[in-house]
């Protein structure tokens, strides 16, 4: 996508989605769900601890199933190695929660990383506003799922 065609609107989108992506990884990190727990490790968002822990309980919203259906690409390493697009991996008999945080973690990585001129759904500014619409309320889902201190971080109500 170019400067030139994102929209007053579209940065606000992106922005709000990046503000509250980043809240979610800090609450995630703040009530425990760690990557790595071992003294000294780097403190990176244990995103795979959360869906363990929340799948069981876990009912997509209509926010979901649209951004499940909106299907976010990621970005492959293909022959010689050229860029390429492909389908966002879920592992088979991935839990519903588990396919959500894969699509909300795609579009959050098409976003910030860039480069997506070699894809038709990146460079289109509606298709990216729509991702984003599905994608943001979700995050918001979430942090309700896992319960009013979880929610609490994510908003930082201290």
């Amino acid at each position: 996508m170019q400067h030139a065609t994102v929209t007053s609107s579209l940065t606000q989108q992106a922005f709000d989605f990046f503000f509250w992506f980043s809240r979610f990884e800090a609450a995630l990190k703040e009530d425990g769900y760690l990557k790595n727990e071992q003294p000294n490790s780097v403190a990176l968002p244990g995103w795979d601890q959360f869906v363990a822990k929340w799948a069981p309980h876990y009912h997509p919203s209509a926010h979901a199933t649209l951004l499940i259906s909106l299907a976010p690409a990621r970005q492959m390493v293909g022959a010689n190695k050229s860029l390429t697009w492909g389908a966002t991996p879920v592992a088979p008999g991935a839990s519903q929660l588990a396919t959500v945080v894969a699509m909300l973690k795609t579009v959050r990585n098409n976003l910030f990383h860039g480069g997506k001129h070699g894809s038709a759904d990146w460079d289109n500014p509606k298709r990216t506003g729509e991702l984003l619409d599905a994608a943001r309320p979700i995050l918001d889902e979430l942090a309700e799922l896992a319960g009013p201190g979880f929610a609490s971080d994510f908003q930082q109500i201290y």
